[in-house]
């Protein structure tokens, strides 16, 4: 019995265990319970569970009014994003969680809404004059809820005016404006004017609930005693920087316009600010500059100009070839340099090849009426002033055709069979020359390949007898010569017919004795009615 009650009591633990293991089905909102959240902001409210694999999520408010906002269902929660929160976001919402079929867990939160975005904006109407009425306008820009707005308008710390809205019934964002007159006084000059806007609401966490803007108290007056200052100064180096400031005297703050006069006496627009800064000035930064201030309350406008220097070193600003760098011969050609700087530069434009100058000219230009190739060549242009010197160079390609053509034939234009012919061929021209070496032929053209102008005929034959056009040409013109060649059957040269002498003269040498013996043999064979070679040969030895 005690047995059976202790594995009883094990397995209820046992099981006690297993259910304490399960985490129950649980829900929370975040934020908790109720939230303050200003108009125009973005708010996200979070549908949290714990303890249930798959649930299943439902947004609404308890009005059943639209929720005004995006809903993303996320594994185990659920998000309600309102972007921008507007009016129709003050309500309180329900989250409602369903885990199975059995299981249903809600919970809501309460949203409250306010706006007050930003300071108020104050304005000062009509000049300020000792004996005249002053009007003070303060607006506060969309405020909510406008029944709790509370509005102040002091002078320094005296409160002249305190207006509220506590019978507004606005049920959206309003914008609302408090005026108030008085009449100031020469002692009221420099002192500050405050609007102060206030949103109360102490049940509602939110910062600020105060909001002050401040304005002080001076005549409309100006502009005056307006200057420019220049930095580093009116004068400065190319490339350097410049900063000018117009300074003026003038209330409310003036609208300053700076202005350049241009050399054509025209007046160039640049920008509106008290500052024009340039961090890298040219040569044509050079001029007057106006700085116009303008008072659009008093209707006043004053002026002040600055003429500013700008020196150092020349700049090439062109250097060209018209009509182009690469002319023919017999065109008329102009080379044209001009350069920039301050004092004016000294211009020399000169072709680099020669050992004089071809001139100095004011305007840094040269007439080449009717090119020749000898007009050819690099130009240089120097500009130079007591600041330093700059050059540039430009060349002028001057194309002319084949000239001064020279042809040799080696070994000569007659020659004999077997011999080789080399015609070598010299021009010059611009651009490089080309060389075809033809033969003349009644049924075709025989065009002969050169080698660096050099044309060779290989053992030569009296078929290679004949005219022959040597073409040298180039893109822009070209010239025929005419080469004759001969050749003539070949002679047997004396070293050849030395031996051949030779063997004649042996041959002799042992014919005569022999001739002799036939003879010898011949009458002896009459003689003796026979004829034998060997006895004569006997006899004769």
């Amino acid at each position: 019995m005690l047995k059976q009650m202790g594995r009883t009591s094990q397995t209820v633990l046992i099981v006690l265990y297993v259910l304490m293991a399960v985490e129950a089905f649980e829900m929370e909102i975040i934020p908790a319970r109720r939230i303050v959240a200003q108009i125009g902001e973005t708010l996200v409210l979070t549908c949290n569970t714990t303890g249930c694999a798959s649930p299943s999520f439902s947004w609404r408010t308890q009005i059943d009014s639209p929720l005004g906002g995006t809903v993303d269902k996320q594994r185990t929660y659920s998000t309600l994003t309102m972007n921008p929160v507007s009016i129709v976001n003050s309500h309180s919402y329900l989250c409602t969680v369903f885990c199975g079929e059995k299981e249903k867990k809600e919970k809501s939160v309460k949203v409250e809404l306010y706006s007050f975005p930003s300071d108020p904006i104050v304005e000062i109407r009509s000049s300020l004059v000792a004996g005249e009425p002053l009007f003070v306008v303060c607006k506060v820009p969309d405020v909510y809820p406008s029944n709790r707005l509370e509005v102040l308008i002091k002078k320094e710390e005296q409160v002249l005016h305190e207006q509220n809205f506590f019978e507004d019934d606005s049920t959206n964002t309003e914008s609302k404006t408090v005026t108030h007159s008085f009449y100031p006084t020469a002692e009221d000059i420099g002192k500050e004017i405050s609007c102060v806007a206030m949103l109360p609401i102490a049940d509602m966490d939110f910062e600020p609930k105060e909001r002050v803007t401040s304005q002080k108290l001076n005549a409309n007056f100006g502009p005056q005693n307006t200057v420019i200052t220049a930095y580093p100064g009116t004068s400065t180096m190319e490339g350097h920087p410049l900063n000018l400031t117009c300074v003026t005297e003038s209330n409310p703050p003036p609208q300053i316009v700076w202005r350049k006069q241009l050399a054509n006496e025209s007046i160039q627009h640049l920008i509106e600010d008290s500052a024009f800064f340039i961090p890298h000035t040219h040569f044509s930064d050079s001029g007057l500059y106006i700085c116009e201030v303008i008072n659009l309350v008093t209707n006043k406008t004053e002026k002040a100009t600055v003429d500013i220097v700008i020196q150092g070193a020349p700049n090439i600003a062109e250097l060209s070839i018209e009509p182009s760098t690469t002319v023919q011969e017999g065109k008329n050609v102009s080379i044209r340099c001009s350069a920039e700087s301050n004092p004016p530069p000294k211009i020399i434009l000169r072709r680099k090849s020669d050992s004089a100058d071809l001139g100095l000219y004011s305007e840094g230009r040269i007439l080449l009426p009717s090119v020749t190739f000898l007009n050819g060549g690099d130009y240089e242009c120097v500009a130079e002033n007591k600041f330093g010197r700059h050059k540039s160079e430009i060349t002028l390609n001057v194309e002319f055709p084949p000239r001064n053509i020279t042809v040799l034939v080696h070994p000569s234009e007659n020659v004999k069979e077997g011999e080789n012919v080399t015609i070598t061929c010299s021009t010059y021209s611009n651009p490089p020359a080309q060389m075809v070496l033809k033969k003349v032929h009644r049924e075709k053209e025989i065009i002969l390949p050169s080698v660096n102008g050099t044309f060779i005929l290989y053992n030569v034959t009296k078929n290679d007898t004949g005219r022959y056009l040597l073409d040298v040409f180039n893109e822009v013109g070209n010239k025929i010569k005419v080469i004759e060649i001969g050749v003539v059957g070949r002679l047997e040269k004396p070293d050849q017919m030395i031996p051949l002498i030779i063997a004649f003269s042996s041959v002799t040498a042992v014919a005569v004795p022999v001739a002799a013996i036939l003879i010898y043999v011949s009458r002896k064979a009459k003689i003796n009615g026979s004829y034998s070679l060997v006895k004569a040969l006997r006899l004769k030895v």
